[in-house]
């Protein structure tokens, strides 16, 4: 753990109780003397060092010791539109794009999403935190929705786009913004719209599910 979510962060002094407390002294077993960092949500790019004074059995004291602008994200940024998939596998890579360090995600429902699929960003909002907290990661995914993939495209005429054909993404690319298909790819309807943008394949002849594009294209791209 890099660093906890605390809204009172950057106070003089914290006194944490309820689940807080119980991870802290239960599951990490901080004591007296341990230096532990903060971060506010109100206030993300600053880093606050609390040093532990007392523990007692139902709350844990700690006195400010520094606070600092430390902001930590990835060096490039990059936007992906991601056609709507089964929240459930959503939600198994999520994490790990947090962590790569994906600057957005815009959910499209593109013609062969499966119109049952609700996504639940609240959810998708804690995921992200935990993942944050255990990376250091000091920004949070934006995370938005578009009805179709022509009103994204319109919005975003330079996006390229992840799907079957000959030209092959090279290691040396770079970009800021990718679409990814769902499940069964896009229709004859989508890949004629598609046709006049930039459009590539990873090096590899097996098919990849649609979270796996999304996560190798990610690393691709940003690592």
């Amino acid at each position: 753990m890099i660093y906890t979510f605390c809204e009172d962060a950057g106070k003089k002094n914290l006194h944490v109780k309820g689940e807080l407390y119980k991870y802290l002294v239960k599951v990490r077993r901080h004591s007296a003397g341990d230096e532990l960092s903060f971060r506010s949500r109100e206030d993300m790019k600053t880093l606050h060092i609390y040093r532990v004074l007392d523990v007692e059995s139902r709350s844990l004291s700690l006195e400010l010791v520094s606070s600092k602008n430390d902001e930590v994200h990835a060096k490039k940024s990059l936007h992906v539109a991601w056609c709507i998939i089964d929240s459930k596998s959503i939600e198994k890579v999520l994490p790990s794009l947090c962590e790569i360090g994906v600057e957005k995600i815009s959910f499209i429902g593109c013609e062969r999403s499966q119109k049952n699929f609700k996504l639940d960003f609240k959810r998708f909002e804690r995921i992200q935190e935990a993942s944050m907290q255990q990376s250091g990661r000091s920004s949070f995914m934006e995370f938005d929705t578009y009805k179709n993939v022509t009103d994204f495209i319109k919005e975003f005429p330079d996006t390229k786009v992840f799907d079957f054909c000959e030209n092959t993404l090279e290691d040396s690319s770079n970009f800021n913004r990718v679409l990814i298909g769902c499940e069964g790819g896009f229709s004859s309807d989508e890949k004629e719209l598609l046709s006049k943008q930039d459009v590539f394949r990873l090096d590899t002849q097996m098919v990849l599910r649609s979270e796996s594009a999304v996560l190798a294209v990610a690393c691709k791209i940003l690592l």
